[in-house]
């Protein structure tokens, strides 16, 4: 009954969650709720061993913590929470 079942703990609060535009037209909604979810739980993606590094410090003292996904169709985006927790963001690289 439940064999597909996943259950992620969070572990921080995302805040208020935006996206921009662009994000929304070239990732599904469905890939975007899968990577907060991993986001959530401290599963950094596709950043490298220094900056996953440097993102669980962030965890710990409370700066900003910045994922990175790569969609079925191979579009890389970013998942950004706030240092102060209010806001997590979901946005391609050439939209920052």
């Amino acid at each position: 009954m439940f064999d597909d079942l996943t259950v992620t703990v969070s572990k921080f609060g995302l805040g208020a969650l935006v996206a921009t535009p662009n994000a929304l037209e070239n990732v599904s909604q469905d890939e975007i709720l899968v990577a907060l979810s991993r986001h959530a739980g401290g599963d950094w993606g596709d950043l490298d061993k220094e900056d996953k590094e440097a993102n669980d410090q962030a965890l710990k003292r409370g700066g900003r913590l910045l994922s990175e996904y790569r969609s079925i169709e191979n579009v890389k985006f970013w998942i950004i929470t706030e240092a102060d927790r209010s806001v997590t963001t979901v946005l391609l690289p050439e939209d920052y």
